[in-house]
């Protein structure tokens, strides 16, 4: 079985883990406060699940580096996306005409996702979590280990 884990890139990190089966395993949300403490938290991170293959990875910039830095040492296959990718993949038109719009969407469809194809049904209120599960949903459709991410939000 191979692991994705799904990072929205920030200061205030979201965090979802996917198994090659098409599962949301977990999903979180972490504020580490500053740039210093999310790259010494970065080797934690990665540690959630020995046997990550895949990270995705939404976001660039400075804590992009901190990321790849660490990951280029690792046996990992990164993707880098930015949010209008998965955004105008997942979204509809009228869903992301505004950043605080398409946040709040991704906190609802996080939850369908939730509720569809992951063991634990806990509520997504953070839209840092709720855009690392659509993150990684949309890299399982990529990956082939999910036919259509965005039937998975509307059937």
């Amino acid at each position: 079985m191979e692991f994705l884990l799904a990072v929205d890139l920030g200061v205030k990190t979201g965090l979802a883990l996917f198994s090659s089966d098409g599962r949301l395993l977990w999903h979180r949300s972490q504020n580490f406060g500053n740039k210093t403490r999310l790259r010494k938290a970065i080797p934690w991170i990665v540690s959630l699940e020995e046997d990550i293959t895949y990270i995705v990875i939404e976001g660039g910039g400075p804590l992009l580096k901190l990321w790849d830095a660490y990951l280029e040492k690792r046996n990992i296959e990164v993707l880098h996306i930015m949010a209008e990718e998965w955004r105008r993949a997942l979204l509809l038109s009228r869903e992301q005409r505004k950043g605080a719009q398409a946040k709040e969407n991704a906190v609802r469809y996080a939850g369908i996702i939730i509720q569809k194809i992951s063991n634990q049904k806990t509520l997504v209120t953070n839209n840092n979590a709720a855009e690392a599960i659509l993150i990684g949903t949309w890299a399982m459709e990529k990956l082939g280990w999910i036919n259509s991410a965005a039937a998975l939000l509307r059937d």
